[in-house]
């Protein structure tokens, strides 16, 4: 069975909405042979990131950049995971408040280091999330996790 890891640090109730949607998709009753592992960023480890077929990754935007638990996610699991992992299917999320430039320039420079190959557009966006971000944030998820498909 492939797995689908997502990744995220999503301490507001605008973030937890945003990963539910997420999640949800990549659990819609037309993806078989997909296994759904979610993690908060700070105890995702290497060992998940070797395990996972695909990723989704989430990150609120904090001063210009993606949060610190992202971040930190990245710091430990990057060199391991830059060897082995190319080619794998991902996509991610950014919430802000005022501008997601930075963290979003951060994710494609991580990720483009990292070799994985984006399979969605990535939802990027300021303020409440509403339906169409939610119904977008839905999409992500099962557009990753239907890539695992056999």
């Amino acid at each position: 069975m492939a797995r689908l890891l997502i990744v995220h640090h999503s301490p507001s109730p605008n973030l937890q909405a945003i990963l539910a949607a997420v999640v949800a998709g990549a659990n819609h009753d037309d993806i078989e042979g997909v296994d759904v592992v979610v993690r908060e960023a700070l105890s995702a480890t290497v060992d998940d990131v070797l395990a996972a077929d695909g990723y989704v990754i989430g990150t609120s935007a904090n001063i210009g950049y993606i949060s610190g638990a992202v971040k930190h996610f990245f710091d430990v699991t990057f060199d391991r995971a830059s060897q082995g992992t190319q080619k794998r299917p991902f996509s991610y999320w950014v919430h802000g408040r005022s501008d997601t430039s930075g963290a979003e320039r951060a994710m494609e420079s991580i990720t483009t280091g990292l070799g994985w190959a984006k399979v969605s557009e990535p939802l990027c966006f300021l303020g409440e999330p509403d339906d169409d971000h939610l119904a977008q944030a839905h999409d992500l998820g099962a557009t990753v996790a239907a890539s695992l498909m056999a």
